[in-house]
Order: structure tokens, then sequence, then C-alpha cells
């Protein structure tokens, strides 16, 4: 049971579906929910992908967040994104 806990990713406090969301609009609303978040707060975005799986990390690690997880689901791709302490 152990081995199973260390292997998860860990609980996001928020999250946004953003499968469908053309770029740039879905870099712009992570960005929005992540300014609301408190520091430390670790936000899971569900995107398409393509061209929102290779722009939105990038972008959001020149705006100086931290990439936790980017995980490929099939038909969309995971995103774990720190806020900024």
């Amino acid at each position: 049971m152990d081995s199973f806990l260390q292997t998860t990713s860990p609980v996001p406090d928020f999250s946004l579906d953003l499968r469908g969301t053309p770029c740039p609009i879905n870099f712009v609303r992570t960005k929005l929910q992540l300014e609301k978040m408190a520091p430390g707060a670790l936000l899971e975005v569900w995107l398409d992908a393509g061209e929102p799986v290779e722009q939105v990390p990038d972008s959001l690690r020149m705006e100086g967040y931290a990439i936790e997880a980017l995980e490929d689901c099939g038909d969309y791709c995971r995103l774990q994104v720190r806020r900024s302490q």
C-alpha cells in the first residue's frame, strides 16, 4: 500500500478542465486561476494534446510557475502547476 501512495500525484487544491479551449485563452484562464490561489497551492489543468500542451506549460514556466507534472492521459493531458510562494 505504501508504494501506491508514493507513486500517485498529489491531490490538487483546484482544477480546470480546458479541453476544447483554444490558445492563448487556455493559458490566460490558467494564469487567472493561479493568481486567485494561495501561494504554494497546486492547480491541475486538463489540456488538449497538440498546441495547448506544447504552449501552456512553457508559457507558465516563463511566468515563473513551477510545473510539477505533465501526463498524457490518452485524449487529453494532465498538467499540475504550483502557485509561486
